[in-house]
């Protein structure tokens, strides 16, 4: 029902295959699976290759979501997979029939944002 998409901001090569992944996707996934972005390793700013910006174009011309994260540090990790939660919960709630009722969210918590570093 959701795919993560993650590409290394140190490397450039990494980006640049997410374009393969996405013409992957929409030949073989479902048709509307939901999909997300992440740039993992935002932690390490000193090593970026591939811009914030580049990433985030990239984003809106497919119609998902970014995030920049840090599995080391554990920077948005939490938003990022709540987020594709989120979504995908909303569209089966509407694919089921229940467009005017929200769906239930018992089983999803949102995490308070932690204090400390944010990736730019």
């Amino acid at each position: 029902m959701g795919i993560i998409l993650v590409y290394d901001i140190t490397d450039e090569k990494s980006f640049e295959n997410i374009q393969n992944w996405m013409k992957s996707i929409k030949e073989n996934a479902s048709a509307g699976v939901e999909r997300l972005l992440l740039g993992n390793k935002c932690d390490m700013e000193v090593k970026r290759k591939v811009q914030k910006e580049q990433a985030e174009k990239l984003a809106r011309e497919h119609g998902i979501r970014f995030f920049e994260t840090s599995a080391k540090s554990s920077l948005n990790v939490d938003e990022a997979f709540n987020s594709l939660a989120r979504d995908i919960l909303l569209k089966s709630g509407r694919r089921s029939g229940n467009s005017n009722k929200a769906p239930p969210t018992t089983d999803l918590k949102i995490c308070e944002k932690k204090s400390g570093p944010k990736c730019s």
